[in-house]
């Protein structure tokens, strides 16, 4: 398997079901590490960041 089917295939699990809840899970967690890190200073950039990654991870029907 090369590089090219390896991106095509998460690329299709990310667009499923499955993959959009997974990303949501996992960014979820990741934003909530940060804002504990930081202690609530940069919640309002850190939930920033976590829509706009959210908006470009998985599904998305406005991309489509």
């Amino acid at each position: 398997m090369n590089f090219g089917d390896l991106e095509k295939k998460a690329q299709q699990f990310l667009d499923s079901e499955e993959g959009e809840k997974q990303s949501d899970v996992a960014l979820e967690k990741v934003a909530e590490f940060l804002d504990d890190r930081t202690g609530g200073t940069h919640a309002a950039q850190i939930e920033k960041g976590r829509e706009f990654a959210d908006q470009h991870i998985g599904r998305d029907e406005h991309r489509r």
